[in-house]
């Protein structure tokens, strides 16, 4: 089956009207365990990527050819089997989003998804996220509607707006975004069922929701997603997370050390296992205005 094809397929499988289940995967095990168990879809979680290939937290360290290539390999490895691809801010502003189209498409991704917050970008599911404005993001999301040279590839519209503005906002963007032509919405973090049920009933899209074990939005049954007209639901995490438990007690049983200090209950605990903790400080320690040590 060729990228047309996938991509064919996952249009399909929205305009079914049914909610498709799209694990994550990251590396080339996770990716062949999804295509063995016969998933319709599967989610390249930056996330995952920037953890299980580089050590790295999700705070936009991982670079738009590193995550392109992890794309080509796991659509190699999915065959049929549609690959929605995690693209963040699209790596910097217009030009680059349109490289970033090019070069996710040519890699044979089904979706591409991009998102409205500053470049660089930190995880959905972690506090003080910046956004760029309204305007500025969709005419983000015109040049890469424009750039695809199969209209086939689906763009996904991401709005960070819940946590920094709250909820009237990251809906009010979504429908903007909508109106831009983005093909699926993808509002994140909505912090209870009412307010996924907000999302559902005011935004004009098909919509694909983010479930992280340990995040902030509720873990809703499948049942109830489909029956609110959900289209997507992601699991960026669940691979992820029972591939790092399964290490981290086995090696702590090799080492003879009790681990339990060490299991993250959520996306930040996560993170602090790949270096959350030194790259903020990094990151404080050269914001502009900070105190210089030789000043």
């Amino acid at each position: 089956m060729t990228a047309h094809d996938a991509r064919r397929r996952l249009r399909a499988a929205l305009d079914s009207g049914e909610l498709l289940t799209a694990p994550g995967v990251f590396d080339g095990i996770s990716a062949s365990l999804v295509a063995r168990l016969g998933f319709s879809a599967a989610y390249l979680t930056g996330a995952g990527v920037a953890a299980s290939g580089f050590g790295l937290p999700d705070i936009g360290l991982v670079t738009q050819t590193e995550m392109s290539e992890r794309g080509r390999m796991i659509t190699r490895v999915l065959g049929d089997i549609p690959l929605i691809a995690d693209a963040d801010t699209g790596y910097g502003a217009t030009l680059n989003v349109i490289r970033t189209v090019r070069e996710y498409e040519a890699a044979g991704v089904a979706a591409i998804q991009l998102e409205d917050q500053a470049f660089p970008k930190k995880c959905g599911h972690l506090p003080d996220k910046e956004l760029i404005d309204t305007e500025e993001f969709r005419t983000r999301l015109t040049a890469a509607l424009e750039a695809r040279t199969d209209p086939g590839l689906v763009v996904i519209a991401r709005t960070d707006a819940r946590g920094p503005l709250g909820l009237d906002a990251a809906i009010e963007r979504a429908n903007a975004y909508a109106d831009a032509g983005a093909d699926v919405i993808f509002v994140e973090a909505p912090r209870s069922i009412e307010e996924i049920e907000r999302i559902s009933a005011e935004v004009s899209a098909p919509l694909l929701i983010n479930l992280v074990a340990g995040g902030l939005t509720p873990i809703e049954p499948t049942a109830r997603l489909a029956e609110l007209g959900y289209a997507i639901a992601i699991h960026p995490t669940l691979p992820l997370a029972a591939g790092a438990y399964a290490m981290l007690t086995g090696l702590g049983e090799l080492a003879g050390r009790e681990v339990a200090d060490l299991l993250p209950s959520g996306p930040m605990g996560f993170f602090e296992l790949v270096g959350l903790a030194e790259w903020s400080a990094l990151g404080e320690h050269y914001r502009t205005g900070a105190p210089q040590p030789w000043a």
